[in-house]
Order: C-alpha cells, then sequence, then structure tokens
C-alpha cells in the first residue's frame, strides 16, 4: 500500500530557480575573464587560482541548470521516479571539479613558494574586491534555494569558497601594495585551495551518502522504527529502508506485521500519519502482513 503525496517545498520554486542561476551564472561568466586578463596583467597566482575557481563556478553553474531542466522534463515509463537523480549525479561533478581545482591551486602556489614573482599589489585588490562583489551578488541570490537541493547547494558552496577565495586575494594584494611580501600571493593560493577542499569535501559526502542510500542525517532510523511499533494494531515492523531519491525527497518502505482486530486499511492510515507528522515523510511503501504470515509462506 502507497501513499505518493510529497510535500510542498519552502522556498523557490523550480522556475525561479533557474532564473536566479542564469542570472548568477551571467554575473560569474563576465568576471571571470576580467580576473584571467587580471591576473596575467598583475602577474597574481591568486588571481588566476580565483579565477579557475570562477571557472569551476560557470561549469558548476551551468551543469546545475541543465541537471534542473533535465529532472523536470517527461521521461518513459522504465524510469519510474523520471531524472530526478541527475541533480545528485551534477552535485557529485560540482564536488569532484571543486577537488581538481584546489589540487591545481596547490601545486602551482608550491611551485611559487621558492621563488615568487613580482606581483602588482593594488589592481590585484581592486580586481579581486570586484570579484568578491560578484560572489556576493551570486550567493544573494541562491541563498533561499540551497536548503531545498544539493545541486542548488553545490553551485552556493562554489560561490561561498571563490567568495573567502577573493577575500584572501585581497588580503594578499593588499600585503604586496603595501609592504611588498611577495609570498603572500602564493600564501592565499593555498588558503583558496583548502577552502576548496573544505567544500568538496561536505558535498561529496552528502552526495556520496544519497547515491549509495543512506537514510538522511535528520532521521533516526531506530526513532522512526519504534514509533511505528508505537502504533496500536501493530505487532511487529522489519524490512524498514529509509532513503532519499533526490535532495527533499525522502522514500520508505517496510513490512508491518498486524494485530487480529484491525482492518488494514485504517492501521495504514494510522501509520501514514505517524510518518507524516512525526518525521515528515510522504513517500512511503508500506506492506501490511497478517501475523504469522511469513511462516505461512510456501518456497517454491
Amino acid at each position: 500500500m502507497h501513499d505518493h503525496h510529497q510535500a510542498p517545498g519552502a522556498g523557490l520554486d523550480r522556475p525561479e530557480q533557474r532564473r536566479r542561476l542564469g542570472w548568477t551564472l551571467s554575473l560569474a561568466a563576465t568576471y571571470m575573464v576580467a580576473e584571467v586578463v587580471g591576473g596575467f596583467w598583475t602577474g597574481s597566482l591568486a588571481l588566476l587560482a580565483d579565477a579557475g575557481h570562477m571557472l569551476s563556478d560557470v561549469g558548476a553553474l551551468t551543469l546545475t541548470l541543465f541537471a534542473l531542466w533535465l529532472s523536470d522534463r517527461p521521461s518513459p515509463t522504465a524510469r519510474t521516479f523520471g531524472y530526478r537523480r541527475i541533480e545528485i549525479l551534477a552535485a557529485l561533478a560540482n564536488g569532484t571539479a571543486l577537488v581538481v581545482v584546489a589540487v591545481l591551486i596547490l601545486f602551482e602556489a608550491w611551485e611559487r613558494s621558492s621563488a615568487p614573482p613580482t606581483v602588482r599589489g593594488l589592481p590585484m585588490l581592486l580586481i579581486a574586491t570586484g570579484g568578491l562583489v560578484v560572489n556576493v551578488i551570486g550567493l544573494a541570490l541562491l541563498n533561499r534555494g540551497k536548503d531545498q537541493s544539493l545541486n542548488l547547494r553545490g553551485a552556493w558552496l562554489h560561490l561561498l569558497s571563490d567568495a573567502l577565495g577573493s577575500v584572501g586575494a585581497m588580503a594578499a594584494g593588499i600585503s604586496i601594495w603595501l609592504f611588498d611580501w611577495s609570498f603572500a600571493d602564493p600564501l592565499a593560493s593555498a588558503l583558496i585551495a583548502v577552502l576548496v577542499l573544505w567544500s568538496a569535501w561536505a558535498l561529496l559526502r552528502e552526495t556520496v551518502d544519497v547515491l549509495l542510500e543512506s537514510a538522511p542525517p535528520h532521521l533516526d532510523v531506530d526513532e522512526i522504527s519504534s514509533a511505528l511499533c508505537g502504533v496500536p494494531g501493530v505487532a511487529e515492523v522489519h524490512d524498514l529502508h529509509v532513503w532519499t531519491i533526490t535532495s527533499g525527497m525522502v522514500s520508505l518502505s517496510c513490512h508491518v506485521t498486524a494485530r487480529d482486530h484491525d482492518p488494514p486499511s485504517q492501521l495504514l492510515g494510522r501509520l501514514q500519519d505517524v510518518l507524516r507528522q512525526r518525521f515528515s515523510i510522504e513517500h512511503v511503501t508500506i506492506q501490511v502482513e497478517p501475523k504469522g504470515f511469513e511462516e505461512s509462506v510456501e518456497v517454491c
């Protein structure tokens, strides 16, 4: 027996998510070019690292937009959940891209640390400040939707780590401009890489948990089992599974052994109410079995 209603999501609806992602993508792509030009002009690795990170932002935002579009497309009957898991795959790709960018930045920072090149501090500071402004605007545009979707969260994390990277590049620009501390540039680059790795680890861990069909972190499977066992008319709960299809879509399936005195339809209604009200789980599949059902099944 099933309950297929899905809880309405809070925050941004899908068209608004796509619109805001489009604006953020346009801003990031435009300023990425400015940072590449500025990085070569000033000789700053930190700016080029920030531009490389912004390139991963552009890729992440493009992938996020594509995943949102595809997940809403009509699907063939063989794909019973549609294309909703495309968003999780996009989040996995975003996290992997973050790791690659971080490793490349760390390698180049190590190469430059032994002989830091001459860097123009003031232009570097001004360009990095512009990058921070662009990232803050993008963070504001995506902030309301980041808790609805791992895919959007991945894009938001890209922007957050890039904004922190811009702060590091600004600090390096000030140090070079005022104090001629040339080592500040590779140091800021290494710090940017560490921030990128931190963002990537959090995103990849959450994404892999979804792909492994682990229980969502905010739900305790033992607590759910105890709650179902406490429903009047339930003798036993077994084969309980709780997993995430895609961000915001939690599914549950289980077998429930019923006592003799209640009709299955009434028992099912009480079980659904507990799952909906206490755990906000809407997409459930519950098999109600009479006592002794498993013992009476003949092996073919």
